[in-house]
């Protein structure tokens, strides 16, 4: 049992439960004693997840924006464990590289798809089955908050899940908790690209000089879903070594 939280009879809602943070987020909140439901459109990944966790665990492997899976993820969560959903974190997500003059109509529809409408379509579906006291904790970023070059896409879809998380706190309080994680440049796949073009660049302008961990990352989810953050909503939590910092 992780010493900094326990999750114990609780239940989390996952979404690219295969993506380097979101595995930490699975693996952290297990060790932590919550019943996991897993989301993720790569199969072959998914079961490799579900299995290293082995118990108190369910997956689909279906795409985060389609309301069926959605529906299906909740279904098997309900039969699984129990009615009723604690947290829900909303980890799929994208991150092409084009200008805004280069990025045609279908990739800006298909970052906005998977970045934004698969939240709105998630958290539409699952707050009716959340517990009281539940949590839901978004993920932004540091684009979200200052624009990132060949990124305008990713950046105003981060953006927007800003203005939904503030909007939510103020929709769904005092039953729930809506906050947002921004990241900067974390060690994960999904930036090995923007590491070995802009690496130096980044590292000599981050007052920790070092790229953070997806695990970092997870341990700053699971807090806003503890009881350490109870009195924290519409809030949104940077996780980047300095990189950005927010006024």
């Amino acid at each position: 049992m992780n010493a900094r939280f326990d999750f114990t009879g609780k239940t989390l809602l996952l979404t690219g439960a295969t993506g380097g943070i979101g595995r930490q987020i699975a693996a952290l909140f297990h060790q932590s004693g919550a019943n996991i439901i897993l989301m993720d459109l790569d199969a072959a990944q998914l079961e490799s997840v579900r299995a290293q966790l082995a118990v108190r665990v369910v997956a689909v492997a279906g795409d985060a924006t389609a309301s069926e899976a959605i529906q299906e993820a909740l279904r098997l969560g309900s039969a699984s464990f129990g009615e009723g959903i604690d947290f829900v974190v909303p980890a799929a997500g994208i991150y092409p590289e084009s200008s805004i003059l280069d990025t045609g109509e279908d990739l800006w529809r298909k970052v906005m798809s998977i970045n934004l409408d698969g939240v709105y379509r998630l958290l539409q579906a699952s707050i009716p089955r959340m517990n009281d006291g539940g949590a839901i904790v978004n993920f932004a970023s540091v684009a979200g908050h200052r624009g990132s070059k060949n990124h305008g896409h990713y950046a105003a879809s981060k953006g927007a899940i800003l203005a939904l998380t503030r909007s939510l706190a103020h929709e769904v309080g005092p039953k729930l908790r809506v906050n947002a994680v921004s990241p900067g440049t974390i060690r994960t796949p999904m930036v090995e690209s923007l590491v070995a073009a802009k690496g130096a660049a980044m590292l000599s302008e981050t007052p920790l000089a070092r790229y953070g961990e997806a695990a970092e990352v997870a341990s700053v989810v699971a807090f806003l879903c503890s009881d350490a953050a109870s009195f924290m909503t519409g809030e949104a939590l940077h996780v980047n070594g300095g990189l950005f910092m927010a006024g």
